[in-house]
């Protein structure tokens, strides 16, 4: 019998799961004696059409089936992991790296006075508070004006978008698929960058069985790697209804879509980014790496 593991990837997440997906329909875990099986998540992303506190926003939110139990992994931005495993009320650790380096960008209306950075400062800009755009969208501009300038309002990208283009708000962040869909409709690409993220599982997911996850994810990406096209329908499938129809395959920027070998999270890396976290006042103080990480894999080079 097969060992069971139940993932989040269906959704929002489609981008950052797709190795997982792919491994699962190969037949690579199947290989390795796994079925892993796939959560949509898609309703549990929405939001309220405007929210400008983070503090108001739990960084849970979206990843409520994990908390439940109905889900043994996921995986997310390094920053919204770290304040999730802190946040986590059934013990969910970060266990690693996961293999889906994240594009973001900042995106204004087609024709908009919003072309580069600085002409964003005091400006609202569309994000979705404690997920990866969030963070990117500082990230990508505090080197650009000063941080009482960065101006971002929690919204939904599916609503985010016409909140751009009416002028609601002067930008939104995205990620793919929806950065080729503003792109299709004519939307500016302002600032761009890539990221890295990590996996958090329950206690139940133990070393044997997540080295085994491993394995299958690696075959995944040299395969993903090989021809990244081939793979696009399932970013357009994760898109709602009435969208995912005004994209193709050739409409991807295939570059942006960049899959590694799936690393152990350090402590200079939790380090530093938690740091950052903290300088922002997005985690309260006192969590330490051993609090909320766990390496369930870890390489001979590594272990030594």
């Amino acid at each position: 019998m097969l060992k069971q593991v139940r993932s989040e990837g269906i959704g929002v997440s489609t981008a950052f799961a797709l190795p997982m997906l792919v491994a699962r329909d190969q037949g690579f875990f199947a290989d390795e004696g796994l079925d892993v099986t796939f959560h949509d998540n898609r309703q549990a992303q929405r939001l309220p059409d405007t929210i400008v506190d983070p503090a108001l926003v739990d960084s849970i939110r979206t990843h409520v089936p994990f908390e439940e139990g109905d889900v043994n992994i996921y995986r997310a931005c390094e920053w919204g992991q770290i304040r999730r495993a802190r946040d986590s009320r059934r013990g969910g650790k970060i266990i690693g790296k996961r293999s889906s380096v994240a594009v973001m960008a900042i995106v204004s209306a087609p024709g908009s006075k919003y072309t580069y950075p600085q002409t964003l400062r005091n400006a609202p800009i569309s994000v979705s508070f404690h997920n990866g755009n969030h963070y990117a969208t500082l990230q990508m501009l505090e080197g650009f004006m000063a941080r009482d300038e960065i101006n971002v309002v929690g919204q939904h990208h599916t609503f985010g978008l016409e909140a751009v283009r009416r002028g609601d708000v002067a930008a939104i962040a995205l990620t793919e698929p929806w950065l080729t869909v503003a792109e299709k409709q004519g939307f500016q690409k302002v600032i761009e960058t890539h990221y890295a993220g990590s996996e958090i599982a329950g206690p139940e997911l133990d070393a044997d069985t997540y080295a085994a996850m491993r394995r299958a994810e690696i075959r995944a990406v040299d395969l993903i790697n090989a021809d990244k096209k081939r793979f696009l329908p399932y970013l357009i499938a994760a898109l709602p209804e009435g969208v995912r129809e005004t994209v193709t395959p050739d409409d991807f920027w295939l570059p942006r879509l960049r899959f590694v070998e799936p690393e152990p999270y350090t402590r200079d890396e939790f380090e530093r980014a938690y740091a950052w976290i903290r300088s922002w006042d997005l985690i309260g103080p006192g969590t330490d790496f051993a609090d909320i990480v766990d390496n369930r894999f870890l390489p001979e080079s590594v272990a030594a």
